[in-house]
């Protein structure tokens, strides 16, 4: 097996466009979802971090690679990177984490009530060491920006959200039409941030959010749902530990949001607690960014071309047992599909991966058979 990048191992799963996510809800006439399981009933070795699902524990392993510029192998053996068991095997650095963990909580408990004002990125800023010296080139220099997906309050002079949603939707076709497209399949093509060359993707969505794409990637078929009833992925060993992984919590709203940028009729309905913040500017265009709440807590912000009205760029965060976990996605190549314009490329970025997306031919208002949006068997995996 060849060695795994930080993608493979680390990806995020609410970072994917094209969403899953799992309602604990249960519908009439359908048995329960299964219960999700815990990091600890699935990986070895597991001893600060229990007590989370699975996807939220994957999470905060980007979450420790991003923070310290590290992959996966920095901290783990080196064999890990051929075999998924090797990650359980104990390192210095695996070691040295956990105290940190522990540091880190005892920070926030004793200095600020147990919230979470202190993590791993408040030192480490992307390097594997602290930088203890102040930096005379960054006292001098230009700031970096402020990440777009910052909490903030409704600024002084700056419209209403209804008004920069309604703009949005008239941009992309007036709530009319917004409304009379239910459904499309489409052709195209995926690209992770570490592959050679981009794979085929079949992609089938349903108002109000419904979505599978099926990647038809070198190592195996990768299938992504989002159903009425459950969501979930379907990966080869090559890019998931686990043949069938579920997403839970905040991320499940944050995904659920994404669905909406296909059909927005009821974007409005989609947060709550809307406020507009100062203006801003995402590559060379002014934006309006609108932030809101979701019904689990998390926090999501949209960029809105000031000039157009259309959606450039979501960002949004779950909170996890070590930090944010950060998702970005950036929209593009506005086309009319049943006069509705929609963006046939995006990009997902988040703490361990990018992801690029490209619808090539798009099919509106197809019948979909419901089975799409089932749950998926799990991924065939070799025999050992």
């Amino acid at each position: 097996m060849a060695g795994r990048s930080n993608h493979a191992v680390l990806t995020a799963v609410g970072g994917t466009a094209v969403g899953c996510v799992l309602s604990l809800a249960v519908v009439t006439g359908q048995a329960p979802a299964p219960r999700t399981p815990l990091a600890e009933e699935v990986f070895k070795n597991v001893q600060i971090l229990r007590g989370v699902p699975i996807d939220e524990f994957m999470g905060t392993m980007g979450f420790f690679a991003s923070a310290t510029g590290l992959n996966c192998t920095d901290c783990h053996v080196d064999e890990s990177g051929g075999d998924w068991a090797r990650y359980a095997d104990d390192s210095v650095l695996k070691q040295t984490s956990r105290r940190m963990m522990l540091m880190v909580n005892a920070i926030n408990q004793g200095n600020f009530g147990g919230r979470q004002v202190v993590t791993c990125n408040t030192c480490h800023r992307g390097t594997s060491r602290p930088n203890v010296m102040p930096s005379i080139a960054l006292l001098y220099g230009t700031p970096p920006p402020d990440e777009p997906g910052e909490p903030f309050t409704q600024a002084p002079g700056q419209p209403a959200a209804d008004q920069v949603l309604d703009k949005y939707l008239q941009a992309i076709g007036g709530v009319q039409r917004v409304g009379g497209l239910v459904s499309f399949t489409a052709k195209g093509t995926y690209l992770g941030f570490d592959d050679a060359s981009p794979s085929p993707m079949d992609f089938y969505a349903r108002a109000p959010g419904q979505r599978t794409a099926i990647l038809h990637m070198p190592a195996g078929d990768s299938t992504h749902v989002l159903g009425a009833t459950g969501a979930w992925i379907a990966a080869p060993e090559d890019e998931k530990p686990v043949p069938l992984l579920t997403i839970t919590g905040q991320e499940l709203d944050g995904v659920r949001l994404e669905a909406q940028v296909f059909f927005p009729a009821r974007i409005k309905q989609a947060l709550t607690n809307w406020r507009v913040g100062p203006p801003a500017v995402i590559g060379d265009r002014e934006v309006l960014l609108v932030q809101g709440n979701t019904a689990g807590g998390g926090t999501a912000t949209l960029g809105f071309d000031a000039g157009t009205g259309l959606l450039t760029r979501l960002v949004r965060f779950s909170e996890s047992p070590v930090g944010r976990l950060v998702t970005q996605i950036d929209y593009s190549d506005y086309r009319e599909v049943a006069g509705v314009r929609l963006p046939h490329q995006w990009t997902v970025s988040w703490l361990s991966g990018r992801s690029t997306y490209v619808l090539t031919s798009v099919q509106p208002n197809t019948p979909i058979d419901a089975a799409r949006f089932a749950r998926p068997d799990p991924a065939p995996r070799p025999a050992r």
